[in-house]
């Protein structure tokens, strides 16, 4: 199965895809759709529909594993997360591809053990865990890769969005 992970924002939409078969982990993709500051707020969102609809055309993932927002403390940005998140949803979604959704809680539990775990230890977890070299950068990737990772052990007992 063909996970495509996605940490969700509009200034970088971290992805990642990671193929589960049989237990095992291999790594197919991943990077960030990257939107400049200075870009008008409408044409970021349409930027991240754009490359997630290449990546989606390019490798037809079987499913999609999405970060469930938590904020605590700027209501503008998290607004403007939300929309960048829903983009992404929508996008995949209107794609005929299933879309799941998991809490930082539930991806550190998976991947790490723990659910107050440091970001630096889930991303040491997800170079283990893939067998790579080195961390993914950026860390919005290797976040995406951790919830592609997350989904594909927890996908037999979840529902779709």
């Amino acid at each position: 199965m063909l996970i495509l992970g996605i940490d969700p924002g509009f200034a970088i939409t971290g992805y990642g895809l990671v193929e589960s078969v049989s237990n095992r982990l291999g790594i197919v993709k991943y990077g960030a759709v990257d939107t400049p500051a200075g870009m008008p707020f409408t044409s970021r969102l349409t930027a991240i529909r754009n490359e997630l609809t290449e990546i989606i055309n390019e490798y037809r993932p079987d499913a999609a594993a999405v970060e469930e927002l938590f904020f605590n403390s700027n209501t503008t940005t998290a607004m403007k997360v939300a929309q960048g998140r829903g983009v992404a949803v929508e996008t995949i979604s209107s794609m005929g591809i299933p879309v799941y959704e998991y809490t930082p809680l539930q991806v550190k539990m998976t991947i790490v053990g723990y659910g107050r775990a440091e970001k630096k230890q889930v991303q040491q977890m997800v170079k283990v865990m893939l067998k790579l070299d080195a961390i993914p950068k950026p860390d919005d990737a290797a976040d995406a890769l951790a919830i592609a990772i997350c989904h594909s052990f927890s996908m037999l007992t979840a529902k779709p969005i």
